[in-house]
């Protein structure tokens, strides 16, 4: 797993325009940012299960209502928030959540 600070950074800026779309219920930016941000930002980060899982939500399990959507979102949100705070134990920062 890369521990680099522009990884780390790439995460809080991806987690931050989720949350922002998440608020507004912007789907199709919700979608752009998992199928296109998710993904590129975690094979930089060296984990290909988690670009795995952003490019199935949307290739093999497709949703067919608007809450299932936000539910997947919601669920990938709480895996990279997870990996924000492994980040912060890792450097010896206060957790900001």
């Amino acid at each position: 797993m890369g521990t680099s600070l522009a990884i780390q950074q790439g995460l809080e800026d991806l987690l931050a325009d989720l949350h922002y779309a998440r608020r507004g219920q912007a789907l199709g930016r919700l979608a752009l940012l998992a199928y296109c941000d998710v993904k590129s930002w975690a094979r930089q980060a060296g984990m290909p299960d988690i670009a795995d899982g952003a490019t199935r939500m949307f290739t093999q399990t497709p949703c067919i209502c608007r809450e299932d959507f936000l539910s997947n979102i919601d669920g990938l949100i709480a895996t990279l928030e997870r990996h924000q705070k492994s980040y912060q134990k890792i450097n010896g920062e206060p957790s900001t959540a």
